[in-house]
């Protein structure tokens, strides 16, 4: 019976055994998860409990009261709405306008790479100083956009500040941002696509529209899949665009899942509350990333049956 050579010292260092080896190297990947699932099981707990930071001396399980209260609570309906239409917003415009900058900019030729860059700019700025530099912008005292909306008949647009214009203006913001994210990523993936079908296309005098909705976006779907994803999770879980521009204001009009679990949180001291909201956040990202991944690998094989 072979038994595993212990870890052993020689002239070059330690060396480990073949049956150990894959344990150790799985190590830190281990402890990673533990650090992950650590916060995300309290989370379970105090979602089960009527918890309050000023009433400590209250605290017990309620057995998922909190969830149930949700069903009948107009201001979790409200939180959903908008968090989702955020979403969709953001994912769809930056989706149509990335991709729209990564065509035009698809020939790999030095002013084209050049301009590339330069549109990272937004992506490398943080998003709550985004925020920030967005918000002096749009100022009604001083601001640059206010201004220039006077110019074009405008008169006080309120942007942020006002219930109807607030979504609006985040949405910008949001756009301004990550825009640049979804047009690299489509980019690169427009730069990989295989040659030939285009050459054939241009022998055989297709029309651009039709190499575009017929070989360009099949082809581009995985990565169209991919970008959506990433920005789908991101932008609804959207905390620091939001509440840099407006806390969640003006009313209620932005308080998305993240902006409430932090209200209820810090202002209204109900950890309960603040945890239950994240799970059904973390229950909502789950369910679209199943999605999504789903349809990413069915395009997958079907792409290697083809083949």
């Amino acid at each position: 019976m072979s038994v595993a050579a212990p870890v052993r010292r020689s002239g070059s260092g330690f060396r480990i055994s073949k049956r150990v080896l894959p344990y150790v190297l799985s190590l830190p990947a281990l402890l990673v998860c533990i650090g992950i699932l650590i916060p995300f099981i309290t989370a379970i707990v105090y979602s089960l409990q009527r918890y309050r930071l000023s009433q400590p001396w209250a605290r017990q399980f309620n057995w998922g009261e909190n969830y149930v209260d949700f069903l009948s609570d107009p201001a979790f309906w409200n939180t959903l709405q908008i968090s989702l239409t955020y979403a969709g917003l953001t994912v769809v415009l930056e989706l149509v306008l990335g991709l729209a900058i990564a065509l035009l900019l698809q020939k790999r030729t030095t002013l084209n790479n050049f301009i590339s860059i330069m549109l990272l700019m937004p992506l490398m700025t943080a998003p709550a100083l985004a925020a920030l530099m967005w918000k002096l912008m749009t100022n009604p005292g001083f601001g640059i956009l206010s201004y220039l909306a006077t110019l074009v008949g405008l008169e006080d647009f309120r942007w942020a500040s006002s219930p109807s214009t607030a979504l609006f203006t985040v949405v910008l913001v949001d756009i301004w941002v990550y825009t640049p994210f979804m047009m690299i990523l489509l980019l690169a993936g427009l730069r990989s696509l295989p040659t030939q079908p285009f050459e054939a296309a241009a022998l055989d005098g297709v029309p651009r529209s039709f190499v575009f909705f017929r070989i360009t976006l099949p082809m581009l779907m995985p990565y169209i899949l991919t970008a959506t994803l990433f920005r789908l999770l991101d932008s609804i879980q959207q905390f620091d665009i939001i509440y840099a521009m407006t806390q969640g204001g003006p009313g209620n009009k932005l308080t998305v899942f993240q902006v409430e679990a932090y209200l209820n949180f810090f202002q209204s001291t109900n950890v309960g509350r603040s945890a239950a909201l994240l799970l059904v956040l973390w229950a909502i990202t789950f369910f679209l990333s199943n999605i999504f991944v789903k349809n990413w690998l069915r395009l997958r094989e079907r792409a290697h049956g083809e083949a």
